[in-house]
Formats: C-alpha cells, sequence, structure tokens
C-alpha cells in the first residue's frame, strides 16, 4: 500500500526570524534557503513577510533569482496581507509566484481587530486571490488563530471554509497562532476540518507554547494533514514553533503509514548553520540536535552498550550525521573511559584504568567537564605522577593578589616527614610561590633550587573545556636540563603541581 506523502516546508526564514533578537542578513538568508532545499530537502521555504522592509524584498530578490534558475521557484512563498493589491505589488517586484495570505479565522480576531463582518472579509479575500491568479500567482490562505476559532467560533471556521474552498487557492493553512491546543484538540479539529473538506490540501501550523508543538504535529498527521510547517531549532516567537529535527524523527519512527523526502543526515549540519547565523543557541539537551543528546555519562550506560548495546534505541545518531559519545565526569566509571579509550586507540591495563578513573572522579567532584581530547593528557599526567617517589608533598598554600599590592604566597611544605612554612612576595602569584620555595630551601636544607628555563601552557588540542590546562616546565640544576609537567583546571595549580614534580626529582 502507498504511503501518504505529507510536505514540510519549512518557515525558518520568516516566522523562524520573529524569534526576539535574530535578523538574518541577505546572504545568510540565501544561504539557509539553498541548504534548506539542496541538502536538508524540505518540499517548500516560505522565506519573509510582504512589505517588512528593503533588506527584506533584496533578500527575497536574490532567493527568487537563485529558485528560477534552479527550477524551485513554485517552492518559494511569501506571507502577503489583504492590503488592497499592496501585497501583490511587492510579490511582482520581488519574483516571488507563491503567497501565503493572511486573513482571520476566527471571529474574535475578524470583530476586534479587523472590525468587519464574514462577508466584507471573505469579499476582501476573494479580490485579493483574483489579483494574484490575474499576476500568475498562486495563492495558500492562512485562517489565524484558527485553533481559538475551531474553540470558540466553529461556525463561523466553516462558513469561511466553504467560501475558501470555493476560491482558486493551491492550500489551506491552519495555524495553532498562540499555541494552545492539546493533541486531543488538534487531532479533533484537523479530523473535522478534513471529513467535510476531503480533496482540499490542509498544511499544519504548530506552536510551542505549552511545549506540545511535536505531539499536535503528530496527532494533525494521524488525522490527516498533508503538510507540516516546522522551523529549524524550533524558532520563533515566543516558545517558537513546532522544531524540524525532532519533528522529522517522529514521522519517520511512528508514522510510518505517511512519507516525508527529507534527508535525516542534513538536520545537525543545518541547525548547527542556523543556531551560527541567528545567535540563537540550541540547548544541550535538546532531541536530536542538542550537544548533549547522544552522550552517556553513567557508566552503567556505557557497559551496558557493551553488553548488546542495551541503552541504544532507534535514535542512532549516525541517522543524523552524529556520533555516540561517553561522557568522562564523576559519573562515568570505568565503561565509559574505556570507550573513550577505545576511540582513542589506547590500552591501560587494571591498575592504570582505575588510577585514571580516579582522576576523572576527582575532576568531576570539582564540577569540571572532561573532554575525550583531555584523556591522553590526563593519562600522562596519572602515570608519570606514579613513577615519581614522593617526598616532597605541597601540602598546603595561600596564593593572594590585590589591587596595589604584590602578588604573595606562603607555602607549607612536608620535606622526609618534616613540615615547612614560608612566605613571600613576587610579580605574579606563582613567582611569589617560586621566591617562597627559594627562601625555605636555603632557609632549611642549604639546597640550590633549579633555574626555570622555559614555561608554556597548553590546553589540550581540539577540546572545547575548560577542564585542564597543562603546565610544561623546563629546569635546569647545573648543567642538566629536565621537564616536568601539571595538569589541572587551574593553571597556577598546575605551575605548582609542576614543581611539586621537580622538587621530588632534584
Amino acid at each position: 500500500m502507498a504511503r501518504r506523502k505529507i510536505e514540510i516546508m519549512d518557515t525558518t526564514l520568516r516566522d523562524g526570524e520573529q524569534t526576539s533578537g535574530v535578523s538574518f542578513s541577505v546572504s545568510e538568508k540565501l544561504t539557509i534557503a539553498k541548504l534548506l532545499l539542496e541538502e536538508l530537502k524540505v518540499d517548500r521555504l516560505e522565506i519573509a513577510s510582504a512589505r517588512v522592509s528593503e533588506g527584506e524584498l533584496e533578500a527575497v530578490k536574490k532567493i527568487t533569482s537563485w529558485a528560477s534558475e534552479n527550477n524551485c521557484l513554485n517552492k518559494i512563498e511569501v506571507l502577503t496581507f489583504v492590503d488592497e493589491g499592496k501585497s501583490i505589488e511587492w510579490m511582482l517586484e520581488s519574483g516571488a509566484k507563491v503567497q501565503n495570505l493572511l486573513t482571520k479565522g476566527s471571529l474574535n480576531h475578524l470583530t476586534h481587530q479587523l472590525k468587519k463582518t464574514p462577508t466584507q472579509h471573505f469579499a476582501d479575500i476573494k479580490t485579493t486571490i483574483d489579483l494574484a491568479t490575474k499576476h500568475d500567482i498562486k495563492t495558500n490562505v492562512y485562517l489565524e488563530d484558527w485553533s481559538n476559532g475551531m474553540r470558540n467560533s466553529k461556525a463561523y471556521v466553516f462558513e469561511y471554509l466553504d467560501f475558501l474552498t470555493a476560491q482558486n487557492i493551491e492550500r489551506v493553512l491552519l495555524p495553532d497562532t498562540l499555541g494552545v491546543l492539546t493533541p486531543d484538540e488538534t487531532f479533533k479539529f484537523i479530523t473535522e476540518v478534513r471529513q467535510k473538506y476531503p480533496t482540499t490540501h490542509i498544511d499544519f501550523h504548530g506552536h510551542n507554547d505549552y511545549d506540545l508543538g511535536v505531539a499536535n504535529v503528530m496527532e494533525a498527521v494521524k488525522a490527516g494533514a498533508n503538510g507540516l510547517h516546522l522551523t529549524i531549532n524550533g524558532m520563533g516567537e515566543r516558545a517558537g514553533n513546532a522544531p524540524t529535527a525532532s519533528v522529522i524523527a517522529v514521522i519517520n519512527d511512528f508514522l510510518k503509514e505517511v512519507e516525508i523526502t527529507v534527508n535525516e543526515k542534513a538536520l545537525n549540519k543545518v541547525s548547527k548553520l542556523v543556531e551560527t547565523f541567528s545567535g540563537f543557541r540550541i540547548p544541550v539537551n535538546k532531541p536530536v540536535v542538542g550537544a548533549n543528546v547522544f552522550t552517556q555519562t553513567a557508566g552503567i550506560h556505557a557497559d551496558g552498550d557493551n553488553k548488546n548495546n542495551l541503552y541504544f534505541n532507534d535514535l542512532m545518531p549516525e541517522r543524523f550525521g552524529r556520533k555516540r559519545k561517553y561522557a568522562l565526569g564523576k559519573t562515568s566509571g570505568k565503561a565509559n573511559i574505556q570507550k573513550n579509550l577505545q576511540d582513542l586507540g589506547i590500552s591501560l591495563n587494571d591498575d592504570e584504568l582505575k588510577r585514571v578513573t580516579q582522576r576523572i572522579i576527582a575532576l568531576g567532584d570539582k564540577k569540571e567537564v572532561v573532554s575525550q581530547d583531555d584523556l591522553p593528557y590526563i593519562i600522562s599526567d596519572v602515570l608519570d605522577s606514579d613513577t615519581i617517589e614522593k617526598r616532597v608533598i605541597v601540602e598546603n598554600y595561600v596564593l593572594t593578589h590585590s589591587k596595589g599590592l604584590k602578588p604573595s604566597t606562603t607555602i607549607k611544605l612536608k620535606v622526609e616527614g618534616l613540615i615547612y612554612e614560608e612566605h613571600a612576595q613576587g610579580d605574579g602569584q606563582f613567582d611569589a610561590f617560586i621566591n617562597a620555595l627559594r627562601k625555605l630551601y636555603k632557609t632549611h636544607s642549604k639546597k640550590d633550587l633549579p633555574v626555570l628555563i622555559d614555561y608554556a601552557v597548553r590546553i589540550p588540542p581540539g577540546s572545547n573545556s575548560d577542564a585542564l590546562c597543562e603546565t610544561i616546565i623546563t629546569w635546569k640544576l647545573e648543567e642538566k636540563e629536565f621537564i616536568t609537567r601539571g595538569l589541572d583546571s587551574d593553571q597556577t595549580v598546575s605551575a605548582i603541581k609542576a614543581t611539586e614534580k621537580m622538587l621530588n626529582i632534584i
């Protein structure tokens, strides 16, 4: 049995741009439009509202020019208004050939905003549709506030639809303008419209004010909707629109009776580009495209993945051009670390793995996030530390830095079981630490400390976390040079750790 085709209309560039603080440039709009049609392969794009600004007109001209050259001009749509033909003039100048005409879908909006009767409104709409037809512009019609219309003025909605379905239009667009519908209502209302107008193309346009956008879209499809309006990353006014990525995953996994053309593998790529252009950040826990949604944190989950993929579901990251990760932190456990080591091609024995795990847990207790890129540094530091006999321990230190005063340090050192304290100032906190150390050694051991001849700080290449930095210090004692390394989330502390290693070497 053939599956029912559902059109996906992306409205990121029109409704999504109504997100507070978001405004795409002309070049950004063109780039996104190309990506949505060529790589994500949505069926249609709503790219702008008519008569908004000169910049908007320029963007539409660029997109329609490109679309015309690539034989997809019929996929480009613009929101228009019942405004005595002004929007149609704007459409003609822009080169767009499909209008989405905004009209009143509830008696409340019609009465109190337009202050017109249904007969007057219908006559104005007919004039606009006829004018569009005359200029070879196709028309889809939005019923603004349709959801409340179905709740409170259903007789008006069906009177309007009786009129509308007799006009020269392509599609009826039914928006939950204020995001107020429940899934049950969505199914009920779309079913009523579908049964009364079985051959009319119906689009559902869901908003997410109660976080029900995806659920409502799902019910709209079940009830017989032919098309859906979505936005990348759920962008849109207030709480936004139904998000493209989540809806596509839901349709592909739970609504097998319908067919869509969207390319799942491009979802993450498009999502990240729109995030960059818009400045509208994706929550890390946002389904499908969030940074954390394919990251296992608990060690028991990683262990289960090793044992017949016990914690996998149908939302495999590879579907969306992504890869499963295993977080490193205080809940990781050995299984998570082993997964990361496998990716890096590193093997450790049980004792080494245990010590590395303990170090990562300690970092997690400090609320530090450890990435896979940090792991080789941690391993190096842990294994290196275990090769040095700790006869000297930096027991405690206080680092101070105040405006108008030189930085100072007080240190407590344990040497062969004996405790020593010293205080000094310096040009910086670590310089003060070294000065205190030299005073202590000169007073109590008569031993000269090595000269610091090079000091370098780095973070792991590719790491996007601030969890770790490595300080590498080159020392010279008489004619001999040697290097020690320290690893910590704090740069000064990592330098102190490198210095402690030096004290145990000399």
